[in-house]
């Protein structure tokens, strides 16, 4: 896309701090249901579901998480077994070795420094084996305690697509749109984002004309 048009395009929508705000509300309108998708009732379950997410769909995760549930409640439970059996029960999540030697590692890590409990700290999160800072985000928010913006490849793609950010890199992503995005919004913000991207603006085939952003995205094709 030539410079011309993006700069054309930016003028005629007005600066990002102007539309953030407008963005927000429209969105929630449109999709009030925009909530986690994963299904969990506890911190441990909450934890085991974001970590099994990666690289695979929310679907996927809660199919099987309906039956490891039952046999997994506590973090013992997961050291109880052999890494064998746990890859067994986790393997239709995909890349099911990894995530279930990063399981153990987690649980271990949670009955020896934290009494068996998640912590809220991103630092703490972070510190656990396969636990990412935006699997972090996602606990911390899902918790009340809120401290950062999940990025993922949706918050990624219309963040780009809405110029409120024009890096490749999800934590300077995240940087660019702490700075932006009220303080208050930023559990609710994403899931905003990852929903929209899930019904309307498609990756490949962005359904503009539906869109109740177009006045307000420099991407638009109205």
């Amino acid at each position: 896309m030539a410079r011309s048009y993006v700069h054309e395009a930016r003028r005629r929508v007005g600066p990002k701090r102007a539309r953030i705000r407008p963005v927000i509300e429209r969105l929630a309108l449109e999709h009030p249901d925009a909530v986690i998708a994963l299904r969990f009732l506890d911190d441990i379950e909450l934890l085991v579901s974001v970590m099994l997410s990666a690289q695979t769909t929310d679907v996927t995760v809660n199919r099987v998480t309906e039956s490891l549930f039952r046999k997994y409640r506590r973090p013992e439970d997961y050291l109880a077994v052999p890494l064998e059996e746990l890859e067994r029960d986790i393997r239709p999540t995909g890349t099911f070795r990894q995530k279930a030697r990063n399981l153990q590692g987690a649980m271990r890590m949670l009955v020896e420094e934290h009494d068996g409990e998640v912590p809220t700290r991103l630092e703490e999160l972070v510190r656990l084996p396969g636990v990412g800072r935006k699997t972090a985000n996602v606990v911390a928010a899902e918790r009340g305690a809120t401290q950062g913006i999940v990025v993922d490849t949706h918050v990624r793609r219309l963040s780009q697509r809405l110029g409120f950010s024009r890096q490749e890199d999800p934590v300077k992503i995240e940087r660019d749109l702490r700075r932006l995005v009220p303080r208050a919004d930023w559990a609710r913000f994403p899931h905003l984002l990852i929903w929209h991207g899930r019904r309307v603006c498609i990756a490949r085939a962005p359904r503009c004309a539906d869109c109740v952003l177009n006045d307000l995205c420099p991407s638009s094709r109205v």
